[in-house]
């Protein structure tokens, strides 16, 4: 099943990517993208293309605007959304996912998939 997942290598940067390793900076980036706003943002990218801040806004029901705003800025800086602004009045900003962006994309939209298919199979975390 590797082979369904392309690896990338850290050559050049002094390390070998190991997400299991504590110390890997790899950590990081699946600790941005596991978020619950994250992945929730990069479905939305995923399925809706290029959209603006508030068209993600309504359409990531409960998400505050600074919630947003502040999980816009970790993507954009991780390399996974693009953000494009255009110099009109009033303000528009474009957000849409990278190349790389939207093969994780992809796959975050197919693990929101899996849980709705299998939500009433699934506990939710508050037996008792």
């Amino acid at each position: 099943m590797a082979e369904d997942f392309p690896v990338g290598t850290a050559e050049g940067f002094g390390f070998s990517a190991d997400v299991m390793s504590a110390d890997c900076p790899s950590r990081v980036i699946l600790q941005h993208m596991t978020s619950r706003w994250a992945a929730l943002v990069m479905i939305a990218l995923t399925e809706g293309g290029r959209l603006r801040f508030s068209q993600l806004k309504r359409r990531i029901e409960g998400v505050s605007e600074r919630m947003l705003a502040q999980t816009l800025q970790v993507l954009e800086a991780d390399g996974l959304v693009l953000r494009t602004a255009y110099e009109v009045v009033p303000p528009h900003v474009e957000y849409e996912l990278t190349a790389l962006g939207a093969g994780a994309g992809q796959r975050m939209a197919e693990v929101g998939r899996w849980i709705e298919a299998n939500v009433g199979a699934l506990g939710t975390g508050r037996r008792g």
